[in-house]
C-alpha cells in the first residue's frame, strides 16, 4: 500500500518550523495514543495503534534536519534501503521522541506506551492543552503592502478568574493529593514491544498541582475555564501575501483543569483591488491615455500604492506599451527588496463624435501614409496581400 506523505500525516506544510512540527505531533500523539482506546473495540484499538505508529514515524523523520532534507528530495525512497526498514520503525526510538516533545514527562496521564503491550496503567485522564482557534481577516492591498494594526475580537475559553483554572472552590482549602503524595508526579511501568519502561508522569488526579479541592468552583463548575470575549491588537506585517497564516501563541482556548492554552491562527485574505493587481512583488496597473497623448507624447498622472506619480509618455506610444516604475511595488515580508509597478497604457478610442470632429478625423486619416507608422500597419498588410 502506498505510504502517506509525512507532512500530510502531521497536518503541516513543507515550510513548517520545527516548533510547528512539534506542536502538531504532540496533539496528534495525545489524540491517538492507544491507551485512550482501552475500552474500545478490537478494530478501533488496532486502528489507533496503526495511526499512532504512523504519526511517530512521520515525526521521527521530519524532526531530524538531515532526514527531513533527504525526505524532501527523495520522498519515501530515501529510507527504503536500510533507513526506515521499508515502512517500520527502524531506528526510531519512541522513548526519545516522547522525552524531547513532552519534556521527559512521557505521555502525562496516558501511561507511556501501554497501548502496545498491555502494561499496567496507574493513572487516567491527561489535562490536555486547549484547542487552537482560527480567525479569518480581510485586508486591503494597501494594508498588505505597508502593514497595519488590526483589532481582533473573538470568544474563547479562558482560565476561570475565580479559581485561576484549578477548578476548586477558593474558599475551601486544598488537601494533599493522596495519589501522588503531593508531588504532582506518579511513576508508571510499562511492558512494550520495545522493552520495559518506567516513567514519572503528571498525576491525573491533581493534574500536577499536588493538591485536591474537595469542593468545585461554582463559577466554572469545576472545569477551570469560562467563555469570555477577547480583544487583541495584532500587527499585520508589510508585504504579507493572501493566504498567509499568522500565529499568536497562547491566545487560543484554555485547557480544562489547568491545561495550557492553545494558539490563535489568523488567516489573511487580501481584497481584490479596483485597479491594481499584485503579481508576486510587482503591481500591475492599466492606464488609459488619449489618442493625442499617444501620438504626440505627454505627461500623465498614474496611481501608485501611496498616491500618484507623473509619467512621461513618448510620442508614438502604442496601446499595450508597458512602463516600469521602479520601487513602487511591494517589499516581500521581512526583506528590504522592493518590487516595481508595471503600467500598461491603453489608448482610448473617442466616441460620440459630432460632424465637425468626424470630418477633421477623416481628413487627418487621409493625410497619413506608411511613414507615419512605426511598423507596417494592418491596413498596409492587407493591401499588400491582395496586390
Amino acid at each position: 500500500m502506498e505510504k502517506r506523505d509525512y507532512y500530510e500525516i502531521l497536518g503541516v506544510s513543507k515550510t513548517s518550523t520545527p516548533e510547528e512540527l512539534k506542536n502538531a505531533y504532540k496533539k496528534l500523539a495525545l489524540k491517538w495514543h492507544p491507551d485512550k482506546f482501552s475500552s474500545a473495540g478490537e478494530q478501533e484499538k488496532k486502528e489507533a495503534e496503526e495511526k499512532f505508529k504512523e504519526i511517530n514515524e512521520a515525526y521521527s523523520v521530519l524532526s531530524d534536519a538531515e532526514k527531513r532534507k533527504q525526505y524532501d528530495q527523495f520522498g519515501h525512497d530515501a529510507f527504503r534501503q536500510g533507513g526506515m526498514g521499508g515502512g517500520g520503525f527502524g531506528d526510531i526510538n519512541i522513548d526519545d521522541i516522547f522525552a524531547s516533545v513532552f519534556g521527559g514527562r512521557g505521555f502525562g496521564g496516558f501511561g507511556g506506551f501501554g497501548g502496545f503491550g498491555g502494561g499496567r496503567q496507574e493513572q487516567g485522564n491527561y489535562a490536555e492543552p486547549g484547542d487552537d482557534l482560527s480567525y479569518p481577516i480581510e485586508i486591503t492591498l494597501e494594508e498588505a503592502a505597508f502593514g497595519v494594526d488590526k483589532t481582533i475580537r473573538y470568544r474563547r475559553k479562558v482560565k476561570c478568574p475565580v479559581c485561576g483554572g484549578t477548578g476548586g472552590d477558593p474558599s475551601s482549602p486544598p488537601k494533599t493529593c493522596t495519589k501522588c503524595g503531593g508531588t504532582g508526579r506518579i511513576r508508571t511501568v510499562q511492558r512494550t514491544i520495545f522493552g520495559q519502561f518506567a516513567q514519572d508522569v503528571e498525576c491525573d488526579q491533581c493534574h500536577g498541582s499536588g493538591k485536591i479541592y474537595e469542593k468545585k468552583c461554582e463559577n466554572c463548575g469545576g472545569s477551570g475555564v469560562k467563555v469570555e470575549n477577547t480583544e487583541i491588537v495584532r500587527h499585520i506585517p508589510a508585504g504579507i501575501q493572501s493566504g498567509k497564516r499568522l500565529r499568536v501563541r497562547e491566545m487560543g482556548e484554555a485547557g480544562e483543569h489547568g491545561g495550557p492554552y492553545g494558539d490563535l491562527y489568523i488567516f489573511i485574505r487580501v481584497k481584490k483591488h479596483k485597479i491594481f493587481e499584485r503579481i508576486e512583488n510587482d503591481i500591475y496597473c492599466p492606464v488609459p491615455i488619449s489618442f493625442a497623448v499617444a501620438a504626440l507624447g505627454g505627461e500623465v498622472e498614474v496611481p501608485v500604492l501611496n498616491g500618484t506619480k507623473n509619467v512621461k509618455i513618448p510620442p508614438g506610444t502604442q496601446s499595450g506599451k508597458k512602463f516600469k516604475l521602479r520601487g513602487e511595488g511591494i517589499s516581500p515580508e521581512g526583506t528590504s527588496i522592493t518590487g516595481d509597478e508595471i503600467i500598461e497604457v491603453i489608448v482610448e478610442t473617442p466616441v460620440e463624435l459630432n460632424e465637425e470632429q468626424k470630418k477633421k478625423l477623416k481628413e487627418f486619416d487621409a493625410s497619413l501614409n506608411a511613414k507615419n507608422y512605426k511598423k507596417e500597419s494592418l491596413k498596409e498588410k492587407i493591401k499588400n496581400f491582395f496586390s
